[in-house]
């Protein structure tokens, strides 16, 4: 069986570690394709380049852990007003129904009453 480029696409960053990844047929292959040659390359200098992230630290401008803290504080506290809103919102809503219907029943008693003083007596 032939080695092709797409059966050796894992193996090749493993190769970049471990000696022992790639088998004679798939070496041989190695060293007469340019396509595989280049992912070789590329596995290699992405290697280097996660090896040197390792000893770099990153110290943060000053003022900067401040700012992210005072603006996650922020968000925190809109958040909180915007519950509240919401929560005060749907007690406004409810408290506006419950009027309407007492309202609506107010004026039907009203309704009623006055329907009832316009009756003729009987005669009896």
């Amino acid at each position: 069986m032939t080695t092709t480029c797409a059966d050796l696409g894992d193996r090749l960053a493993a190769a970049v570690t471990d000696d022992g990844a790639l088998d004679r047929e798939a070496r041989a292959h190695v060293e007469t394709c340019l396509r595989c040659q280049a992912d070789l390359v590329e596995h290699r200098r992405v290697l280097r380049a996660l090896r040197s992230l390792r000893t770099e630290v990153l110290v943060p401008a000053p003022g900067l852990v401040t700012e992210v803290l005072a603006h996650i504080e922020e968000a925190g506290e809109r958040r909180a007003i915007r519950s509240l809103l919401t929560g005060r919102r749907v007690a406004y809503l409810g408290g506006l129904a419950a009027a309407t219907a007492a309202a609506g029943a107010a004026g039907a008693l009203v309704l009623a009453t006055r329907g009832r003083g316009r009756r003729l007596p009987l005669a009896g």
